[in-house]
């Protein structure tokens, strides 16, 4: 574990000790914490040879998630591989802001909402792996989900997650652009149906493309990444008609790039439809999510 964090730090990957730890527990077939409790094990010598390999690929840039199939999101692992994008720390602000203000609205929108969040219906958009939804869900037990991504093969994914922390039965998943399956689907397809509408769209900004790690240029799908020339391409869609399908008070939450969040923010205040538009701070400090409520009471 030392020699791949050293060899991981020099290469510049990020989290290089965690990454150790996850690619040595994948190749034992144990949890991290075992990693720890079981330190005089000896490797056999194909565990060894399938550390080497891994490692190998893994300074190459090769996500690490992707190696193992894995990433921790919220607390919950998820599987990933190279049809979804990786789930960041930084998408879990959307997830904290939600979940503190549905169990601080009791009766938020006449649903006679209690701590689980009985009658809250969100919507995912760019779901992907279905990380938001699904840690959304598995903490209000009493809400119910409506995902959608362009990409079959990402909700397939999504499907996977869903079974594996037991919400499939209060998730929908609907293959479409942006907004275009909630407008067709009937829980959502009617006016102020939604209590909750977040994304974590494609957002990289053109002129910051070159700038990305290869580990995530080479290798995570570009369709979930890159987001125009001001990278606020997907988030104008989003403004356009998104608001109508909120419930007076219901919440707008979009991840932006943290260089284009005030930009995002200043576009999202244009519509009259919503109010108390704000930034979020991500874990980092850094400018992240851009939300807003819907007018109305």
């Amino acid at each position: 574990m030392a020699w791949m964090t050293q060899a991981f730090t020099a290469k510049g990957l990020e989290a290089p000790r965690r990454l150790s730890e996850d690619l040595l527990a994948h190749v034992i077939g144990c949890d991290r914490l075992r990693l720890y409790m079981d330190q005089d094990r000896p490797a056999s010598a194909l565990e060894r040879s399938t550390l080497r390999d891994l490692v190998g690929r893994a300074l190459n840039h090769e996500p690490v998630q992707y190696l193992t199939g894995h990433e921790w999101f919220f607390g919950m692992q998820f599987h990933v591989d190279r049809r979804v994008l990786i789930p960041r720390p930084s998408t879990e602000t959307i997830v904290q802001h939600v979940l503190q203000h549905a169990r601080s609205q009791p009766g938020f929108g006449g649903a006679g909402l209690g701590m689980g969040g009985e009658g809250i219906l969100l919507a995912d958009v760019c779901t992907g792996s279905g990380c938001i939804a699904i840690a959304v869900l598995k903490h209000l037990p009493g809400a119910r989900a409506v995902a959608s991504d362009v990409s079959k093969e990402a909700l397939e994914v999504a499907a996977l997650n869903a079974r594996r922390h037991g919400v499939e039965d209060r998730i929908d998943l609907l293959v479409g652009d942006l907004l275009e399956p909630l407008l067709e689907f009937p829980a959502t397809a009617q006016k102020s149906a939604l209590h909750y509408l977040v994304s974590n769209p494609p957002y990289i900004p053109d002129d910051e493309w070159g700038d990305v790690a290869p580990n995530v240029k080479d290798h995570e799908p570009h369709l979930a990444l890159r987001g125009g020339r001001d990278g606020l391409d997907c988030v104008r869609r989003i403004v356009a008609d998104g608001p109508d399908l909120l419930r007076p008070g219901g919440q707008l939450l979009i991840e932006v790039a943290a260089s284009r969040a005030e930009q995002a923010r200043e576009l999202v205040a244009t519509d009259e439809r919503l109010t108390d538009v704000r930034i979020l701070k991500d874990f980092e400090g850094l400018q992240r999510v851009v939300t807003a409520s819907r007018r109305g009471s």
